[in-house]
This record gives C-alpha cells, structure tokens and sequence, in this order.
C-alpha cells in the first residue's frame, strides 16, 4: 500500500506547465529560474564556485532532517510532547530544510514573471505556510517507523537522494529528496512520494487555483492563507 497521497487532478492551463508525473531531470531547469526567483524573493547572490554541493553535504542535510525528525518522534513517545506540539515542529524543519522560495517560484510558473516583487514576496510567504503545513504534517506518520537512505547519485550540480519509508501498517515505499544548494546553502527543492512528484503537483494546485481567480494573484494569495 503506498502513502495515502491522492495526486490532485490536472488541467490544461498554459503551454509551460508540465503534466507527467514521470520523474524529470532533477535539475528541473532549477539555473534558468533561480536568477529570477532570487531577484524576485531576495534570495542573495552567492558565487557559483562557493556552491559545490558534495554528495557528503546533500547526505548530510537529509540526516539532520531525519534526526530532527526522530527527536520529535521520541518526545512524543515518551509522553514530553504533545502531538500536536510535534505536528507544529514538523512544519518548522519543513521550512528549515526546504528550498521554499524555489518551490514557490515553480509553483507560480509563467505566472511569477508577471507579478511585481512585492507581490511575488507575498505570494512566497503564503505559499511557504501553505506547504509547510500541507507536507510537514505528514512527518506524523513517520512515528513508529524507519526512513533508510538506499542510494545517491549526482543529478546535474543537484543530487538525488533515494531512500526507503518503513512506516506503521503500511508497505514499504521509495521516498526521493532533491537537494541543491543554489539557494546558498544544502536545502531540498523536490520530493517524490512513492513516486508522486510534490513540486508538480503543487504546481497544478496552483495553476488551478489562479485559473478560478481570474489570474487574480491577490485572491490566490487570500486562498493560500485561507488553507494554512
């Protein structure tokens, strides 16, 4: 039995969204949107030769995520912290961890080019609570279980990190981490779940929400919050 994440449907919107859920490049054209998403968050300029992710750091950023993870875990277990307590840290390392600004930025799509910069740092804080509440939560699930790292490959300047999720009264099943550190430093841009592709099916999300708002970025913004 795979994760109980149920894929939201797709549309035909614009000519520039992606529709299959096969797995991509992991760079997902991360160098041709980040000058833009940089500009357009303030994200700060580093030197690309400042950025060489090694396999040892992407690793590495996924361990502490999953110590982190396994912290909360115990205080639940021991009866320290409440589950609702730990839901709300699960969001925190989802922020921590994740390159939330790229997501943001891909999920707008075409769209995030049109948009002033105020409005697309808006847009980025909404988004950035709206998925860290959507995904972080699901870390509960991982109380009981096991998430082993089985492989990593270089993907690009990016790597791949393909581990397997042993969870309570459920099959095991394939969790991938892309990670990245254009951002500035190692930080995760994509999962896929059972090989379900976050990042695009965010971007579907989005696409639709803006399509029923008339290409309103205000009231998308609104409905963001609104979920959080």
């Amino acid at each position: 039995m795979q994760m109980p994440m149920t894929p939201r449907p797709t549309v035909t919107r614009r000519s520039d969204r992606m529709r299959s859920v096969a797995m991509p490049p992991a760079s997902l054209s991360r160098r041709a949107v980040l000058t833009s998403a940089a500009a357009g968050v303030g994200l700060a300029a580093v030197p690309s030769q400042l950025l060489a992710l090694t396999q040892a750091g992407a690793e590495g950023l996924l361990n502490q995520l999953l110590a982190e993870i396994n912290k909360v875990i115990a205080d639940v277990e021991a009866g320290r912290k409440s589950e609702t307590a730990a839901i709300n840290d699960f969001r925190k390392l989802f922020v921590k961890y994740a390159d939330t600004a790229f997501m943001a930025y891909y999920a707008l799509g075409r769209d995030a080019r049109s948009i002033s910069k105020p409005k697309l740092r808006e847009f980025t804080a909404a988004f950035q609570t709206y998925i860290a509440n959507t995904y972080g939560s699901r870390f509960r699930e991982f109380i009981g279980g096991t998430v082993t790292i089985k492989s990593t490959r270089k993907a690009g300047s990016d790597y791949q990190i393909n581990a397997s999720a042993n969870l309570v009264g459920q099959a095991p099943f394939d969790v991938t981490f892309i990670v990245s550190d254009k951002s500035g430093q190692p930080r995760f841009y994509n999962i896929y779940i059972a090989g379900l592709n976050m990042l695009l099916t965010e971007r579907d999300s989005i696409g639709q929400m803006m399509d029923r708002n008339g290409g309103n970025i205000d009231k998308t913004i609104a409905q963001l919050k609104a979920k959080s």
